[in-house]
């Protein structure tokens, strides 16, 4: 077995049986890290407190094995917008370089008292500020399929990591894109829940009204197996919302029979890659062979969505940074101090605008999913750019032009494989759906691969370097 590349499930079965030790899989996905980290750059800080959660599990486990936590022993990698008690936590900036967090983020607390054994801390865009990848402080995150291209981001680490086999799952961040966007590009499982399900309290904030924090992992199923343990109300967030959560797990296997699926087929849906429009056509056909109804439906309407949505994010960002972008604009990389500065430039008419938008487009995606049980939208228009002549800037838009629009209205989505290009990249399917639906997104996102079986597909390329 190469333990590493297993899946949760899988881990956590194997562990459950004794036939490996938690200290066994922690020390597999350190080799790993050492092997491949210099090559990827996929962390900026590696904790090793993996092996020692596993040592510390074994005892337990040996005295008493019940009550061990939902995810006891397996490894995690964490974005380093997370604060992690007494663990470098950096934002994957020169700003908070220096900053050793004095207690856990509210998901952090959740996943180690589930058990889970937290390896370090995946590297990023710049405050999160970038869908690239590229970060003038820690250096660039390379791609685990071909090392020359972008991993997409912020969370770039975090889906670098997954993977390669550096972990078997991580934490990530999403405000505009940036949890699906390397998932996609990286060709693993990315899930943003509905805006209020996970707990924000203890995450460096980019823009309070978009950012959403979510699960990367091979498979949707051990995407839940994350999410099961993060979601649900924190009193002490104010963006937290107190509904019951869902039992992921239990309607994961219900299918899409009779399922009323919209495919996103306009002028807006089709500025993509001819390759990801036709791997995309692929997999509604899946859906279709699988009893669901499938319907092409405009939603070219999401353009406005895309373009409220990075200016909130930009003009919210520099208010967050405001003094430090007016003291020390040096401090920040070249394309970021760039986007700061355009946001701070936004005047109040422009982003009252923004936010009708946003109420606008959280209607009519009300009225549409009425009609639909999800809807189906390539998760980025293309695959992986080059990363050396790479605009971060430029390339913002065409990265987050299917993602952007549900950090804007805050609805669940998930990115996971659907295909290749011709050139080896992956291509990223993106399944939304309504408000506090994520059930019906995951149960829809494990029928998709439980018909296929691009998500089986291990990474060779870093391996050869």
């Amino acid at each position: 077995m190469e333990l590493s590349f297993l899946t949760i499930s899988e881990a956590i079965l194997l562990l459950s049986r004794r036939e490996i030790s938690a200290e066994e899989l922690s020390a597999a996905c350190l080799r790993q890290i050492e092997c491949l980290n210099p090559t990827l750059n996929a962390f900026i800080t590696v904790t090793g407190q993996g092996v020692e959660r596993g040592r510390s599990l074994e005892r337990q486990l040996t005295s008493s094995p019940q009550g061990k936590g939902e995810l006891a022993g397996i490894p995690i990698a964490v974005k380093d917008l997370f604060e992690v008690e007494g663990i470098l936590t950096t934002g994957g900036s020169k700003i908070f370089g220096d900053y050793l967090p004095r207690q856990d983020a509210h998901v952090i607390s959740k996943l180690k008292a589930a058990g889970a054994a937290i390896l370090g801390k995946t590297n990023m865009h710049e405050i999160a500020l970038g869908v690239t990848g590229a970060n003038p402080h820690y250096g660039a995150c390379r791609n685990p399929w071909d090392v020359t291209r972008v991993t997409g981001g912020s969370s770039s680490g975090s889906a670098a990591a997954v993977a390669a086999g550096m972990c078997l799952g991580a934490l990530g961040t999403d405000t505009g894109g940036s949890i699906r966007i390397p998932a996609a590009l990286c060709g693993v499982v990315g899930m943003k829940p509905t805006y209020g399900r996970v707990s924000l309290r203890g995450v460096i904030p980019l823009a309070w009204n978009l950012d959403h924090a979510g699960p990367m992992a091979r498979t949707v199923r051990d995407v839940v197996l994350l999410l099961q343990v993060i979601a649900g109300y924190d009193p002490l967030d104010p963006a937290c919302v107190n509904l019951p959560v869902d039992d992921y797990l239990e309607t994961i296997e219900g299918g899409v029979q009779g399922w009323r699926v919209a495919l996103a087929d306009d002028e807006y849906s089709a500025d993509s890659d001819v390759e990801v429009l036709a791997a995309v056509e692929e997999a509604a056909k899946v859906f279709a062979h699988s009893g669901a109804d499938v319907t092409k439906a405009d939603v070219s309407f999401l353009d406005e969505a895309s373009l409220a949505n990075g200016l909130m994010v930009q003009a919210e960002a520099a208010a967050y940074h405001r003094q430090r972008l007016a003291e020390h604009p040096d401090w920040f990389g070249e394309d970021v101090r760039q986007r700061l500065q355009t946001g701070a430039a936004c005047t109040s008419t422009e982003y009252a605008l923004a936010q009708r938008t946003q109420v606008e487009m959280r209607r009519r995606l009300e009225h549409f999913f009425a009609d639909y049980d999800i809807l189906l939208t390539p998760t980025t228009s293309i695959a992986a750019p080059p990363l050396e002549g790479t605009d971060a800037v430029g390339q913002a838009r065409r990265l987050t032009r299917f993602t952007a629009p549900f950090n804007l209205t805050g609805l669940p989505a998930l990115s996971l494989p659907c295909g290749f290009t011709s050139g080896g990249l992956p291509i990223g399917l993106q399944i939304i759906g309504r408000a506090w639906g994520e059930a019906r997104v995951l149960q829809a996102g494990h029928a998709y691969e439980q018909a296929t079986r691009w998500h089986t597909l291990k990474v060779i390329s870093a391996n050869k370097r």
